[in-house]
């Protein structure tokens, strides 16, 4: 138990440093009006989706880091400026944006050059779809069930900031500082809970061979899928050699990777985005987010294989 509480205070040291300087740096732009200079790109997105101004600076900043984004939207929400269903949407609006990022930095870096044109190119395009599909489902709630006041086009102009820097740092450390504490505390307390369950070995006691044998896929996609599932960048690396090798067909290497994929991202989420969402914005609303997001990935993955399960005959 004591080696588990150190791992995870050593977690929580070394995320919770990079979150304070995110924080305070998130912090002290907004305090300087640097956000409202650069909101303008994502202003007519937001106009659109009746979300609140804040949100065109926040999803300019999740390029970037979707975590000094959500803190962003969670500060608001705590100073009453968000309600809590603006700070859903908004933060729902905030995981879009990676999905773009990682179309360069990850398949067509990687994912295309080891698995190939076809096979690489559907698997960066189902990615690439839940993402815009989380952006369609956050324009047409916000729409529905946003005021159209907290419309962003119906903002003033950016007001002039006369804020000196040493004031901008005071406000900075002041109004993130009970955050901090809160995401701190609550990302300890998680990291704790994940790591006791994978040390009782029930994460690692769940397997995907039912969930293939439901499926009925292909005998010889079984090993490719386990490996995936542990580690979906050494599944892709062995898939790659099958499917050039004529041992796999390029339409079961795609079954593998969604049925590996709506095994694994169900994990992944306990694993990585339920600390993180929760840690800052309470367990409530952050599990929530983390269902959400995960039941969107998980449900585009399902048609995907479906469909492949009905090519594949």
């Amino acid at each position: 138990m004591l080696h588990l509480l150190a791992e995870s205070l050593v977690a929580t040291a070394s995320t919770m440093s990079i979150v304070f300087i995110m924080l305070f740096l998130t912090g002290l732009m907004n305090e300087l009006g640097l956000f409202y200079k650069i909101s303008y790109l994502a202003k007519p997105l937001i106009s659109f989706s009746h979300l609140p101004a804040v949100s065109a600076s926040t999803f300019v900043v999740s390029l970037g880091s979707a975590l000094a984004a959500n803190t962003m939207i969670a500060r608001m929400k705590d100073e009453g400026s968000l309600t809590e269903r603006q700070a859903f949407f908004c933060a729902i609006m905030n995981s879009v944006p990676v999905y773009f990022r990682e179309l360069f930095t990850y398949h067509l870096a990687f994912v295309v050059p080891v698995l190939g044109l076809f096979a690489g190119g559907i698997y960066a395009i189902v990615a690439l779809s839940t993402g815009i599909i989380k952006l369609f489902i956050v324009v047409i709630l916000g729409r529905a069930y946003l005021p159209e006041g907290s419309d962003a086009s119906k903002d003033a102009d950016i007001p002039e900031n006369k804020t000196t820097i040493f004031q901008a740092v005071l406000r900075s450390l002041h109004g993130q500082g009970r955050l901090f504490l809160r995401i701190s505390s609550l990302f300890f307390i998680m990291t704790f809970l994940v790591l006791y369950l994978s040390e009782k070995g029930i994460l690692q006691s769940i397997n995907a061979l039912p969930i293939a044998q439901i499926f009925r896929v292909p005998p010889e996609t079984i090993v490719p899928l386990t490996i995936y599932v542990a580690s979906p960048k050494a599944g892709i690396t062995l898939l790659g050699p099958m499917i050039s090798n004529g041992s796999i067909s390029e339409v079961k290497a795609l079954i593998v990777l969604m049925l590996g994929s709506m095994f694994m991202l169900p994990f992944y989420s306990i694993r990585s985005l339920m600390p993180n969402y929760t840690s800052v914005f309470g367990v409530r609303l952050g599990l929530s987010l983390v269902v959400i997001s995960t039941g969107i990935s998980v449900l585009v993955r399902l048609l995907v294989l479906i469909v492949l399960m009905v090519l594949a005959g």
